[in-house]
């Protein structure tokens, strides 16, 4: 029961949001039609319990005119039942979209606010694959709540309105105990309920590691799907290093994991069925042996008995209710689990700095950006780069150089405002508008056109200012392809791609403008032209690099160096010495 508790807590939490959004009227709307036509068609089917009586008496009497007037009957019962249960349908996908859309955009939003995504990267945990968490576990949560909700309100309606049936139909039971025996009424409502009470416990005792299972089936087919993703997106990697039977090992491990639990899957599946098909087998033909010995003793006519049988089926269908939904509400289950473990770690993200006092980021007193006793460390709290104080003025060119894993990046990402894990302050000029080029740019699926101009908004920068920027950056065959829409990571060389970097520093002109080895695809005599375009184009621009080649040196009036830790410091940051400006 405290289990039951917390799971239907958790389906509230999860849930309560959507009723009371800016889209409840709609919804709630929506889902009062639905109650009313699930109320409709119990309705219809105490109409039918009550036509199976006639019916069947009519082909016991041999009445010709009466067995005509039934199918003429029917012929409108079943017309309305077929209205309602297809608007039933059509509006319960009308509702699942709705609500699907609403919960979706919802977790998408708290996902990307205050970079939670990247935090939870960062830090690791047990939110797997947040992409299938919010595809396909969102889509499985409106579903089976809707589904199994209005099953269960089908369910203890249609107990409501043939229990009373089955009572007065099944008249009473004399039991040979003492001298005149004991008579139960209404036996065969308190055989239905016997029946259901032991089939639910054994259901659910059979059944219970199937919430688990489906909770790693989802996992393992996620982690499947990603490891196919990653080869589609590193395809050229994976060719030069001829590592096509190392990707094939990997797979074959990741779907032997999927196998491995499907298998799982199909075997407690297997058990339940058993027993499922038999419970429901049995049902069928119970209530006759039960009510036969009435019906030959001619208590009851041909049509009392049909209709009892139907009755029975109906309180026993409905008070079956878990054991006929086991494997749908053990899937519910780990959807529900997952998506709380979700947004959970969503809002861990969001909450925890990730280390020490937290890295506070805020806006300048004036124009220059300012580090304030900056303490990085890494996420499992190995110290990075310690007491980094700097200030930097407008229009300062300053190169950042030192050993690779020195935590150059890092210093950028907490200058970005990405890195959670140390303390200290980043002060940045208030409305400045700024731009970081990392090593390896983000180039998302699109037009040309919009991946040049990312992340601005479509139609935020004209067709004349990025034909413009391409030129400049040595791209004039991509002018003409503004329109076309690719995969541009996997089209474009990384050269070319640190080119479209410097073309989308060109056309939003950033005032100050960060580089992260922006350069290191291309051949010294193209970074060459590229860092004089941009003090030609962008001469108010502070640029800020870090790079190890020497030919970078030129281009920057200021030099800084990380110096290597020792006796387990941090390594700190010095100004060295800056080259003569090229010419």
């Amino acid at each position: 029961m405290t289990r039951l508790g917390r799971f239907l807590r958790d389906v509230w939490t999860l849930a309560r949001p959507y009723w009371f959004s800016e889209d409840r009227w709609p919804a709630r709307g929506l889902l009062a039609v639905l109650v009313a036509l699930n109320l409709g068609l119990v309705y219809l089917n105490v109409l039918f319990n009550q036509w199976n009586n006639t019916f069947y008496n009519t082909l016991q009497d041999k009445d010709a005119a009466a067995f005509g007037q039934q199918l003429i009957r029917f012929t409108w019962l079943a017309a309305l039942f077929i209205v309602a249960a297809v608007y039933q349908l059509y509006l319960n996908q009308m509702l699942q979209i709705r609500w699907r859309r609403w919960l979706t955009d919802r977790y998408l939003s708290a996902w990307l606010a205050d970079r939670a995504y990247y935090r939870m990267q960062l830090a690791g945990g047990t939110a797997d694959n947040p992409d299938q968490r919010i595809a396909e576990d969102a889509r499985l949560f409106v579903t089976r709540t809707l589904t199994l909700s209005l099953g269960l309100l089908s369910a203890v309606v249609t107990l409501v309105s043939f229990i009373a049936i089955l009572w007065r139909l099944s008249g009473a039971l004399t039991l040979p105990l003492g001298a005149n025996g004991v008579a139960v009424p209404g036996y065969m409502v308190w055989v239905a309920l016997v029946y259901a009470i032991v089939g639910t416990w054994l259901t659910a005792k059979i059944g219970r590691p199937l919430v688990q299972l489906n909770f790693d089936q989802q996992r393992f087919e996620a982690d499947f799907r990603f490891s196919l993703v990653r080869l589609r997106e590193n395809a050229e990697g994976v060719a030069l290093y001829a590592g096509e039977a190392d990707e094939h090992k990997n797979f074959s491990g990741r779907f032997a994991e999927v196998v491995a639990n499907w298998w799982g899957i199909m075997r407690q599946q297997k058990r339940l069925t058993w027993f499922t098909a038999g419970y429901n087998q049995i049902a069928i033909i119970f209530p006759f042996v039960v009510a036969a010995p009435r019906f030959f003793r001619g208590e009851i006519a041909l049509g009392g008995l049909m209709q009892t049988a139907q009755a029975f089926g109906q309180v026993q269908q409905a008070l079956s209710f878990i054991v006929n939904s086991y494997s749908e509400i053990a899937e519910w289950e780990s959807v529900v689990n997952r998506l709380v473990g979700f947004r959970h770690a969503i809002d861990r993200a969001q909450r925890e700095p990730g280390g020490l006092d937290g890295i506070r980021v805020g806006a300048a007193e004036d124009t220059r950006l300012a580090l304030e006793r900056l303490d990085l460390v890494l996420p499992d709290g190995r110290p990075l780069l310690g007491e980094v104080t700097l200030s930097l003025a407008p229009g300062d060119t300053v190169l950042l150089t030192g050993p690779s894993g020195s935590g150059k990046s890092t210093l950028f990402r907490a200058i970005a405002g990405i890195w959670p894990f140390g303390q200290g302050a980043v002060r940045r000029p208030a409305g400045a508008r700024i731009l970081f080029l990392p090593q390896k740019p983000y180039l998302p699926i699109g037009t040309l056109r919009e991946v040049v101009s990312y992340p601005a908004p479509p139609g935020g920068v004209g067709d004349a200012a990025i034909i413009d920027a391409l030129d400049a950056c040595e791209l004039p065959g991509l002018a003409g392809r503004l329109d076309e829409v690719g995969n541009w990571a996997l089209q474009l060389s990384p050269g070319e791609q640190q080119r479209i970097a410097f073309a989308r520093a060109l056309v939003q002109q950033p005032d100050w403008l960060f580089l992260d080895e922006g350069t290191s695809a291309v051949d010294e005599g193209t970074e060459a032209r590229l860092y004089a375009l941009l003090r030609a184009r962008l001469p108010r621009t502070t640029v800020i690099s870090i790079g190890h080649r020497p030919t970078l040196g030129p281009f920057h009036a200021r030099r800084l160096v990380v110096a290597s830790a020792q006796d387990g410091a941090p390594a700190s940051i010095v100004e060295a010495a800056a080259q003569p400006a090229t010419s």
